[in-house]
């Protein structure tokens, strides 16, 4: 497997063009595009442990080091080194052929290939929003060309499709995440005018196209969620009780960290801040302990229920593990906010203890 040699051609005959139009490759182009589809899926190998699926392909074709990977998966730099080197070894050691997949086995590799865009996407996404433009846009152009390779070389999977409109879906809104001096801005408040109507649009038009196969997964949902979201742009409203619908399939299709708080999110924003507080606290303490969302969502929660220190505790602890200037300067409003809070219902408190002792104390 000569990996440095395809990854060359790609460079070389992969023209720059806009990736996120509905253009096709051309014959020059699909050739060397099926050679990244190759590359992506002997990554997958049934030869090498399926744990070193997804960090094999943020390796080697996607151009993350060992260093980045094991933050990713909380692991030490030198354990994922040697799991990348010794992945790397197998495959060369069976002289494995770059190829694609038969049909028996081609949905499951395929997941770990999707997965491995959605990490790489959700990293630059993540670091690209932290400080001004500080992301690589060649790896953000890279793996949406990737993901709508997925999409137009193997046109019969449904999930391919789903991961590509949650990336445009993503996409369609960066303009509208940050002001023009660089603050946060959440999605309810973001302006929808500055969002991509085209991106947008092909989004749901490939929503649409992957549930016509009748085969539901966890980027079809999210994708789903973030079309929830999206149509504000023509309602002015957000459709709440759909997100939350959604999100309670997500968390029993594919149950993880992220989608357990997006429910008690949604769950909050449809029924109420209690039932959303007690839904995030049914997840465990030590697996969320270091998640910057989670302190920042419980604090959201807290406030709202009127309960400003504990409020306070939560966004600190946000801020501490958090890495986005902008989005801490967001949380350290509302921590002074609920100091706000706190002192004014504090001082009314007292105002009226002194008020009764005073009027007890004429009367006598």
């Amino acid at each position: 497997m000569d990996h440095p040699r395809i990854m060359s051609q790609a460079d070389g005959l992969v023209e720059r063009k806009d990736l996120l139009t509905k253009e096709k490759t051309s014959n020059r182009q699909r050739n060397v595009a099926n050679a990244w589809l190759k590359l992506l899926f002997v990554c997958t190998h049934p030869a090498i442990d399926r744990d070193v699926h997804t960090p094999l392909m943020l390796h080697v074709a996607l151009g993350l080091d060992a260093a980045r990977i094991s933050s990713i998966f909380r692991l030490p730099p030198a354990t994922m080194s040697q799991r990348l080197l010794s992945a790397k070894a197998r495959l060369r050691d069976a002289a494995i052929a770059l190829a694609v997949p038969e049909n028996g086995e081609l949905a499951a590799r395929l997941d770990a290939i999707l997965t491995a865009l959605y990490v790489a996407y959700g990293i630059e996404w993540e670091e690209g929003i932290a400080v001004a433009n500080p992301w690589r846009p060649e790896l953000i152009d890279h793996v949406l060309w990737l993901a709508r390779l997925m999409v137009e070389l193997l046109p019969h999977q449904p999930e391919a499709k789903g991961l590509l409109a949650l990336f445009l879906y993503c996409e369609a809104r960066r303009p509208a995440r940050r002001t023009s001096d660089g603050a946060f801005v959440p999605i309810s408040e973001q302006d929808t005018s500055l969002w991509s109507r085209p991106m947008m649009d092909e989004a749901e038009s490939l929503l649409l196209a992957a549930a016509e196969a009748r085969r539901i997964g966890r980027f079809q949902l999210e994708a789903a969620i973030q079309s929830a979201f999206a149509k504000r742009v023509w309602s002015g409203r957000v459709e709440k009780s759909a997100i939350m619908r959604l999100y309670q399939v997500l968390v029993s299709l594919a149950p993880s960290i992220v989608a357990s708080l997006g429910q008690a999110a949604a769950v909050a924003d449809a029924l109420g801040a209690s039932l959303g507080l007690l839904l995030l606290e049914r997840i465990l303490p030590q697996s969320v302990a270091t998640h910057q969302l989670y302190w920042a969502l419980r604090g959201h929660l807290l406030q709202c229920l009127g309960r400003p220190l504990e409020a306070s505790h939560a966004y600190g602890r946000a801020i501490q593990i958090g890495k986005d200037r902008a989005e801490s300067d967001v949380l350290r409003g509302r921590i002074q906010s609920d100091v706000e809070q706190f002192w004014n219902g504090t001082l009314e408190v007292l105002r009226r203890e002194f008020e009764r002792a005073w009027i007890g104390t004429f009367w006598q």
